[in-house]
């Protein structure tokens, strides 16, 4: 058979214009105009982007509980308020339905600007799709990812989601204690809306687990694990003055170290090993694959867990350092086989704390003596030297703290300036 020898064109244009169709030249035009608009390469993203990192997060925490009637939502939007840490050029949603009880389905869904209360920045609202489709239904047990959109996502600041959910929601997965106000409009669909009708407000983040953003810069993600201190409790409601926040905050305004993400997962009343009330989640060795590892691009974490193992001893048999100790190593060995240097945090003072004990006492200082020497992490946060009474070492310095057990304020501030940048580099 003779092989006929086909020339090929130089460019797509030249091909187009060869076959004389009026059609193919004015997809051209098209292609090359929008080729053209700024930002437009953020259309073609996709998952597998290297540069996706995970600027916010939540870890679920309220696990249903069978005595009692969960609070629904039906025909109503929720706005949910997040703080950023690393900014970025488009975002992407993650949306868990861990602990319904049902498939829930989400009827539209908005991100936007946070202006104040319940409200957005007028004209800043974008709608979010999932596989192309405004509304999804997430299977129970499932999480889901949104589609990328393209957004100007500023450092440090404010967002907010809005999710509508047109038919009844069972259970909500929720981060329970967010210290954060969230919203819960009158009926109907409101997720542009900007000014939210609210009827209710809420302290939890309520699906949404997490935010994902493009970073041109490299940026990889420092994931934050722990309980109570960690999640914020006792820093004022609304004002982004967690510990992880400052951290943030100190990070960005130093210049001779690179830019992380930072994530936040914490859960109030968390423990390592057991697990008691519903509200506190499960314990941090059957949540940390969904918590930290499925995060995007997280190279480090700092752990600071086990004081609630410690006060709140399941069967009232306190528990024993070694046990903490085992759980540590079981997350050490979990980080590691996934290249993720993991910081050790010491374990604050708790006497004067409801829960404290002498004998429980001697239990943290045994964990702290393991995460100062142990040799088994990366490194080493003191956390219990910066806010300790120097006069009184099993105490938290009492202008630092309302109950002897969270840091406030400024507790938190100095927790995060303690920080040896150095661990970063």
């Amino acid at each position: 058979m003779a092989l006929i020898k086909r020339t090929a064109p130089k460019t797509i244009r030249d091909a187009m214009i060869g076959k004389s169709n009026p059609v193919f030249a004015l997809l051209l035009l098209v292609s090359i105009s929008l080729l053209s608009l700024p930002g437009f390469d953020s259309f073609a993203q996709e998952h597998s982007d290297q540069r996706w990192v995970t600027t916010w997060a939540t870890s679920p925490s309220t696990l249903p509980e069978a005595e009692q009637q969960p609070a629904m939502v039906e025909d109503q939007t929720l706005r949910l308020i997040v703080h950023t840490s690393i900014g970025g050029s488009s975002l992407r949603l993650r949306l868990s339905n861990l602990h319904g009880d049902h498939p829930i389905e989400i009827g539209s869904t908005a991100v936007a600007v946070h202006a104040e209360g319940g409200s957005i920045q007028a004209g800043s609202s974008r709608a979010v799709s999932f596989g192309g489709q405004a509304s999804i239904v997430i299977p129970r047990g499932a999480a889901v990812l949104s589609d990328p959109l393209p957004f100007a996502v500023a450092e440090l600041s404010n967002l907010a989601v809005s999710l509508y959910l047109p038919e009844n929601s069972g259970f909500l997965t929720a981060h329970a204690l967010s210290n954060q106000t969230n919203y819960i409009s009158e009926a109907g669909d409101h997720v542009t809306s900007t000014n939210l009708p609210t009827a209710s407000e809420t302290p939890a983040w309520n699906l949404l687990t997490a935010i994902d953003v493009i970073n041109d810069d490299s940026v990889s993600a420092i994931a934050t694990v722990g309980d109570s201190i960690t999640d914020g409790w006792g820093s004022t409601d609304s004002a982004n003055q967690r510990w992880p926040n400052h951290f943030a905050r100190r990070l960005f305004s130093d210049n001779s170290i690179d830019k992380y993400a930072i994530v936040n997962a914490g859960i109030s009343g968390n423990r390592v090993t057991t697990e008691g009330n519903a509200r506190f989640g499960q314990n941090l060795q059957a949540r940390f694959e969904r918590d930290v590892l499925a995060m995007s691009n997280v190279s480090h974490m700092i752990l600071m867990e086990g004081i609630n193992d410690i006060g709140m001893s399941p069967s009232g048999e306190l528990i024993t350092a070694e046990e903490v100790i085992a759980g540590y190593k079981q997350i050490i060995a979990r980080a590691h086989a996934r290249g993720i240097k993991i910081i050790g945090a010491t374990l604050t003072p708790f006497e004067g704390a409801a829960y404290y004990t002498p004998a429980g006492e001697m239990v943290r200082q045994k964990v702290n003596l393991f995460i100062r020497g142990g040799g088994e992490f990366d490194g080493v946060i003191d956390f219990e030297k910066a806010v300790q009474d120097p006069a009184h070492p099993s105490r938290i310095l009492p202008s630092l703290t309302a109950d002897k057990l969270h840091p406030n304020d400024v507790g938190y501030k100095i927790m995060a300036d303690s920080i040896d940048l150095s661990l970063f580099k």
